[in-house]
């Protein structure tokens, strides 16, 4: 874990480069002590119908879910949570500059004991390692 889902309204899409910021905060997950490697996944949502704020076309939004497992330290997840937030206001910098735009972030636990999993990646990792 974790999952992170970019969800972002179709008119950013042409200005906001949403591969690359998949790409950034899965790099940045990546780093967060908490996540492992093998578990962090990332992936983009455009939305084509929404209705924001007082209508005006050029508004646009970019909300950012990040799914983990249960079990984690508070202070660990406050910090993970501002990196990836850090990490997209920053590869955003330009698109926010230029027009309106709402950005939001929530992490928020996912229940164990309701959440069963198979993750395959770790061994393809480890293989691709021993040679």
């Amino acid at each position: 874990m974790p999952h992170i889902i970019v969800e972002y309204s179709a008119n950013l899409e042409s200005q906001a480069d949403v591969p690359g910021l998949c790409d950034r905060l899965r790099m940045t997950a990546a780093a967060q002590e908490i996540f492992p490697l093998t578990g962090v996944r990332v992936r983009a949502i455009r939305c084509d119908i929404y209705s924001i704020a007082d209508g005006d076309p050029e508004n646009g939004f970019i909300d950012i879910s990040v799914r983990l497992r249960e079990g984690r330290p508070l202070e660990a997840r406050k910090v993970a949570a501002e990196a990836i937030f850090e990490a997209a206001k920053s590869h955003l910098k330009v698109l926010t500059d230029s027009r309106p735009v709402m950005l939001s972030l929530e992490m928020r636990n996912i229940d164990a004991d309701l959440a069963p999993k198979l993750n395959t990646v770790r061994d393809f990792i480890e293989r691709k390692k021993d040679g």
